[in-house]
């Protein structure tokens, strides 16, 4: 019987036949991974290396994670401009100034971000030299995609693993808040047109300077050559010296400077809308999140242990300003509350990636008590009009936590000085550099901060006259209101 020609016969032969091919491919296959596993397989030769030259060190590549929380943090900051900062000090002047201070923080959002781009980032971060950068990115030069060699080239930070454009960006937001918080020393008496030149000056003058010195490899970072002469450099994670003192302490010299609001202390000029604040204060500590943790510059532990650090005293020292009101007062309130988050979160802010976490309560509710207490007693008994508290809770805090971390400093959350041991408590002289570096900061804010207002006072003239502060800044320097019912 012919079985192999009906059609089911066929089929099996081709079965058959299908079997021995793939057997026999296998097979060859087989054989040409044991002779790859033998060392059988010839590799290509590298151009010009002989047989003992070690093969070239592959690029560097970029770290899609890192990259994405360093992009994500650069957003948490400037979110903590506007709608955080906006809405916090928006809340707290009176209802016929709301407008003006929306202005303020929504221009700096982009008045700031030119200067940046432009020569901003270039004085902060260009080279190493001791005193102020150079020029080498000016106008995004060395940090804007290139064209090499036929192809498209994003160039990498030379420390970390990240496109140096995020870099940039990330620090930038920094370059915005910061003149943001001074607004509110004299919130609702200074004229739109000067506050945007002085805050190009004092960008210019004061935050690009300083944040060279700290974080650009100038007379105060931490370990550089030029900060052997300062104590050695001092530890600011993420803009305690950088950011909180310097704006706080030029807050302080505006607010002295420009003189009282009409009306102050007199008058009672209540905020007009606390739920704004307290919405602030709640966009503020989460943008924190980014402006502390994100300042690890990376995804890794360390800014997981700045993460729990800044939550942790934002936490205690809005547990704290409460309980003092309560003492004080008989009754804690939501502007205490609020503001006492922020006051913890400025504290810890130079702490932040040196700390542990129960050290960072007990910063947090040190910055809670000694900020209520310099807001409630220090001003009055000084009397100059800090508006919206912004020396108070920033320059304050700010020197309070960069002194701290001298303290509680601790190499075991990072191991900046290889080894060498870094605050008082576990036996390391780091609290020196840190007054050191309070100090010059404080000099630098109180000298430039006044000889730049002196000047403006004298060429266009710092405050609205007093039948426009008296209608409200919304109105006569905008036009516009805040709110209209009916």
């Amino acid at each position: 019987m012919k079985i192999w020609k009906t059609p089911r016969a066929i089929g099996c032969r081709s079965l058959v036949w299908l079997a021995l091919i793939v057997a026999s491919a296998t097979g060859q296959a087989f054989a040409q991974d044991t002779k790859e596993a033998a060392g059988d397989t010839p590799t290509a030769a590298v151009p010009g290396a002989d047989s003992g030259a070690k093969p070239a060190a592959p690029p560097r590549q970029i770290d899609r994670g890192d990259n994405a929380w360093m992009l994500t943090s650069s957003a948490l900051v400037l979110m903590m401009t506007t709608p955080g900062l906006a809405m916090f000090y928006g809340g707290l002047v009176r209802k016929k100034n709301v407008v003006s201070v929306l202005m303020q923080c929504i221009t700096l959002m982009g008045l700031m971000t030119v200067i940046w781009a432009t020569v901003g980032y270039s004085l902060a971060f260009g080279g190493s030299e001791a005193w102020l950068g150079n020029l080498d990115h000016l106008f995004m030069k060395g940090v804007q995609a290139e064209w090499v060699d036929g192809a498209s080239v994003i160039p990498i930070h030379p420390t970390y693993n990240i496109p140096w454009f995020t870099h940039m960006l990330f620090q930038g937001m920094f370059f915005i808040i910061t003149p943001g918080l001074i607004c509110g020393a004299f919130a609702e008496r200074m004229k739109f047109s000067t506050m945007v030149v002085f805050m190009v000056l004092w960008g210019l003058l004061v935050y690009c300077p300083l944040c060279h010195w700290v974080w650009g490899g100038g007379i105060l970072a931490y370990g550089s050559k030029h900060a052997e002469s300062f104590g050695g450099g001092a530890l600011d994670f993420a803009g305690g010296t950088v950011v909180h003192i310097s704006s706080g302490v030029s807050a302080l010299v505006c607010a002295l400077v420009l003189g009282k609001r009409l009306g102050y202390p007199k008058e009672p000029m209540p905020p007009h809308n606390l739920t704004y604040t307290a919405l602030g204060a709640g966009l503020l500590w989460v943008g924190w999140f980014g402006f502390n943790a994100g300042s690890a510059l990376a995804a890794d532990g360390i800014a997981a242990s700045a993460f729990a650090a800044t939550h942790f005293s934002a936490a205690a020292g809005a547990l704290a300003w409460a309980a003092v009101e309560w003492i004080t007062r008989g009754k804690p309130t939501l502007l205490g509350v609020s503001s006492g988050a922020v006051a913890g979160l400025v504290c810890i802010t130079p702490a932040a990636g040196f700390v542990q976490p129960m050290p960072a309560l007990i910063m947090g509710a040190a910055a809670g008590v000694v900020c209520c207490l310099a807001c409630a007693y220090l001003k009055p008994k000084l009397g100059y009009d800090d508006s919206l508290d912004a020396f108070g809770v920033h320059g304050i805090g700010g020197t309070l936590g960069a002194i701290l971390t001298g303290v509680f400093a601790n190499r075991a959350v990072w191991d900046i000085g290889a080894g060498k041991k870094l605050g008082l408590l576990e036996g390391g002289d780091v609290l020196k550099a840190q007054l050191i570096a309070t100090g010059i900061t404080w000099v630098l804010a109180i000298v430039a901060t006044t000889v730049i207002l002196m000047v403006l006072n004298a060429v266009m003239g710092l405050r609205v006259s007093e039948n426009e502060e008296a209608e409200g800044l919304d109105l006569t320097q905008h036009g516009e209101e805040g709110y209209i019912f009916g």
